[in-house]
């Protein structure tokens, strides 16, 4: 696309342009005309939106301009963006066309000035503070005797010299050195590794988990113990599981984490003196105990001699001792009988008070209350032993009725015959008996009479024998001729 300012048409009129066009036209010329600005000036409305990015105002007395820091510069700035901050940034200006509003887009960030990190550190401080992480309570003691001390701290230098120095003068224990680098933009985010890692140590492994840690570093301007002001760190010293000995500059110099920190030291070497006893100054309070111990034993030992010696001289005046007892025993025995019968004359009171109570009444009133029961149980029992004796006499006659009815010599009565074999079995029909066979014959008068078959009965034998029946009832009418050939 031409440039706004030479574009014309063949009439000598400017051609129009869409707004789009005229807005990203103006976009890439502010950013080739501005694109390294440094600019200074106090924050306001800064907003740390949830994508990361953080957006905010940069003002002086006389004008503002709105600035951007994207989410993957945010972590590299030197200073936390916050409204009041005085700081300087570095980045270029562009504009966003959807607002036709132009805007810095941040890419470093510091504070303009000592007394600008120094406002902030308070606001942070107040913040923390509140929180709780400055409280005393939540602080750890500081073990009295060591056997592992681990030291933060530069490897190279006079503090890690002057610690170790101290310890090994004062207390024969291990020293574990985690090396980092004590200033500069890395400083803080070393530091806290090495405060989770010694934290994440095995007791039991290769390298032992300290018993206390020392962060040290030497003296320095307030630009060179400015990471030691970290929010980061501080939160990481206070969650730290191990005592921890903050030892950061001089005497007169205070960062963060000496007050999240279970103790600050004014130097490196006091920190070594905090974190470890004097093993010559222990011996000598273990032999000043010694010496009290036995000294204590003695006078103890002195003073059961004595109390044995007082108790012997005592024991020496046994017949006192034995008259004292005589005399007790002869009080004690005269009174035994005037005591016995104050005792009788109690228990004696006491029966002829209950004795009123104790009338014949109150045991024949049970007996009689229990006999008016047994009395109404019986009066109840009678009539139902009565109704009941009643339902079984006439379940009896019906069973007797019963019995009568089946009762195979009760047709005898009616002037029937009973005509049974030898062997007891039942004829039933005439035809069935031989000529010349016996039977039995038995009438009304249970008087039975023997008989022999004789006429022209049947000549076919007689059949095997059954199993008892019960014989049909008789027909009304029989046949005349086979009861004449029976008689």
């Amino acid at each position: 696309m031409t440039d706004v300012a030479t574009a014309s048409d063949t009439s000598g009129n400017a051609r129009p342009y869409s707004v789009s066009e005229l807005a990203f036209a103006l976009k890439r010329t502010l950013e080739d005309a501005y694109g390294f600005v440094r600019l200074r000036g106090e924050l306001s409305k800064v907003t740390h939106h949830s994508n990361g990015h953080v957006y905010l105002t940069i003002k002086d007395e006389r004008a503002a301009i709105d600035g951007v820091v994207w989410k993957g510069q945010v972590r590299g700035l030197g200073v936390r963006p916050e409204h009041g901050l005085e700081v300087i940034v570095t980045g270029k200006i562009t504009s966003y066309p959807a607002g036709s509003r132009y805007q810095i887009v941040i890419e470093t960030m510091e504070a303009a000035g000592v007394g600008a990190l120094l406002a902030q550190l308070e606001k942070l401080k107040a913040k923390l503070n509140g929180e709780g992480l400055f409280a005393a309570e939540r602080k750890k003691p500081i073990p009295a005797m060591p056997a592992v001390v681990g030291v933060i701290t530069s490897p190279t230098g006079a503090v890690i010299r002057d610690i170790l120095h101290r310890i090994r003068d004062r207390w024969p224990c291990r020293v574990v050195v985690w090396p980092v680098v004590v200033q500069g933009d890395a400083a803080s985010a070393q530091v806290c590794a090495a405060i989770r890692g010694f934290c994440a140590l095995d007791p039991n492994g290769p390298i032992p988990k300290p018993d206390v840690l020392i962060v040290a570093r030497g003296g320095g301007s307030v630009e060179d113990l400015w990471p030691f002001n970290d929010e980061t760190l501080a939160r990481t010293v206070a969650g730290c599981t191990i005592p921890l000995i903050s030892a950061v500059g001089h005497e007169t110099d205070t960062t963060l984490i000496d007050f999240v920190s279970d103790r600050r030291a004014p130097t490196p070497t006091a920190a070594a003196e905090m974190a470890t006893p004097v093993l010559a100054e222990l011996k000598a309070l273990v032999a000043d105990f010694d010496a009290r111990m036995h000294r204590c034993g003695g006078r103890t030992v002195q003073d059961r001699r004595a109390r044995v010696e007082h108790a012997d001289r005592a024991l020496r005046r046994v017949p006192d001792l034995v008259r004292l007892a005589e005399q007790r025993f002869d009080i004690v025995s005269g009174r035994l009988g005037a005591g016995l019968a104050r005792n009788a004359a109690v228990h004696e009171r006491d029966l002829v008070r209950i004795s009123s109570r104790l009338s014949p009444l109150l045991l024949q009133r049970p007996q009689t209350v229990q006999q008016q029961r047994l009395d109404s149980l019986a009066a109840r029992l009678q009539p139902a032993a009565e109704r009941r004796l009643e339902r079984l006499s006439e379940r009896l006659e019906a069973l007797g009725k019963l019995y009568g009815s089946v009762d195979p010599d009760r047709p005898l009565q009616r002037g029937f015959a009973r005509v049974t074999r030898e062997d007891g079995s039942i004829v039933h029909a005439g035809a069935s008996l031989a000529s010349g066979e016996a039977v039995n014959i038995k009438f009304g008068d249970q008087v039975t009479r023997k008989a022999v078959v004789d006429g022209s009965g049947s000549d076919r034998p007689p059949p095997p024998s059954a199993p008892i029946v019960k014989p049909a009832r008789p027909k009304a009418k029989a046949t005349d001729s086979l009861q004449g050939d029976l008689f």
